[in-house]
């Protein structure tokens, strides 16, 4: 009895043969490249945000308009510092705009909710600022890289810096979110003597009456602030404008006492000491170009944001350049990330296993430069080498 011929068992064959093919293909290097760039470009935070964003896009104008040999392209996009917008805009990012990295976010509230849509994409995260303690314990994550610090850090490298001046009252001022938090866990994990209040303010707070009203009460001897941005311009002036500066020594971490801020602020920041990885005086050839470069094209001196922005983009383009432009090889391209073959404007520069940086912390103090500028001179390193507490919570996955 005649039997239709079935081709179905043929075409299994050849579905699994070309699936077979397609997944043993070697990645090809890709034509262009395309970085979404997310940051808060408007409110209180913007001036941090505008200076991630000019100090990646230098980066890519001093390399041709390309990264890693590719041409970039830039999609900027405002997050307001929300959480709801940024996760959203980084879906559409992701999904919609197919961008090969993403970069840019100032706040870490707003990077906790940005990570789901983009790890879930398989999008390498290069942060150009936000390094929540969560992401370098127990939810790091392969396709995060930090090229700024852990957001405890500059915090840790104060609290030394206070007890080895011989403070023993201090008062803490945060923002109340995520890096407000590890910020004065960082402090108090190197800070020796006692804290005579603690004070996590809205992230959108301006008008500090209350806050240096328990100051006086209080009277501690010093206070640490961490207050980027408009926050901290609005709280030294007020500050100062109390009086309390009289009686009172101010320290904060470098967000607090950074070219912005002091451009704002102008001579009540003289004598204030900070904190940071990075200052536009670091004496190497990276950082010299990027400060001069900058300078030129934005009429202004860099902040460690801008910095940040600069690393960022020249982290990604030696991944790029590493992989040969082939940059849908996940693997090869952590690989490379990992490797952070590149010249960081800070020196040194190396990824711990969880992704974020173990490098030289810095003490500043605002000054007068021999150009008569307001700005801050690097007095000393206050530690070298520095990891991050979380490390050891972090079970990186495969991939």
């Amino acid at each position: 009895m005649y039997k239709p011929f079935s081709c179905a068992p043929l075409h299994r064959a050849v579905t699994v043969a070309v699936a077979a093919a397609v997944l043993a293909a070697p990645a090809l290097a890709a034509d262009n490249l395309k970085i979404g760039l997310l940051s808060t470009l408007s409110g209180p935070g913007a001036g941090l945000g505008i200076d991630i964003r000019d100090g990646f896009q230098l980066a890519v104008k001093l390399n041709g308009g390309k990264l890693g040999g590719l041409p970039a392209e830039v999609v900027v996009a405002d997050d307001q510092a929300s959480p709801d917008v940024g996760r959203q805009t980084a879906d559409r990012l992701v999904k919609r705009d197919k961008v090969d990295f993403m970069t840019g976010i100032v706040f870490s509230n707003v990077m906790l909710a940005v990570g789901a849509p983009t790890f879930a994409a398989k999008t390498f995260y290069i942060s150009a600022n936000a390094g929540p303690s969560q992401l370098a314990g127990e939810q790091c994550n392969p396709y995060f890289f930090s090229a700024s610090y852990q957001n405890d850090n500059m915090h840790e490298a104060v609290g030394k810096t206070v007890t080895d001046k011989g403070f023993k009252r201090v008062a803490l001022i945060a923002p109340n979110y995520p890096a407000g938090k590890d910020a004065l866990t960082g402090f108090k994990r190197f800070f020796k003597g006692e804290v005579v209040s603690e004070s996590y303010t809205p992230l959108n707070l301006l008008d500090y009456g209350a806050e240096l009203s328990k100051l006086r009460a209080a009277k501690p001897d010093a206070v640490y602030i961490f207050l980027p941005g408009g926050l901290g311009i609005n709280f030294i002036k007020q500050f100062v404008g109390a009086g309390l500066s009289k009686d009172m020594t101010l320290f904060g971490p470098g967000f607090s006492g950074d070219e912005d801020v002091i451009k704002a602020v102008g001579e009540p920041m003289l004598g204030m000491f900070n904190t940071s990885q990075w200052a536009h005086d670091l004496d190497n050839a990276a950082n010299k170009k990027f400060v001069a470069a900058f300078e030129k094209e934005y009429g202004r001196l860099p902040t460690l944001y801008a910095a940040q922005g600069y690393d960022a983009a020249q982290l990604i383009a030696a991944a790029v350049r590493d992989t040969k432009g082939k940059v849908d090889d996940k693997a090869a391209v952590r690989k490379a990330l990992e490797a952070a073959k590149f010249d960081s404007v800070r020196g040194a520069f190396k990824f711990n296993s969880n992704h974020f940086p173990v490098q030289d912390y810095y003490l500043r103090v605002i000054t007068k430069d021999a150009k008569g500028r307001i700005t801050n001179r690097t007095l000393g390193t206050v530690f070298k080498n520095h990891a991050d507490a979380y490390v050891g919570k972090c079970k990186m996955a495969a991939n």
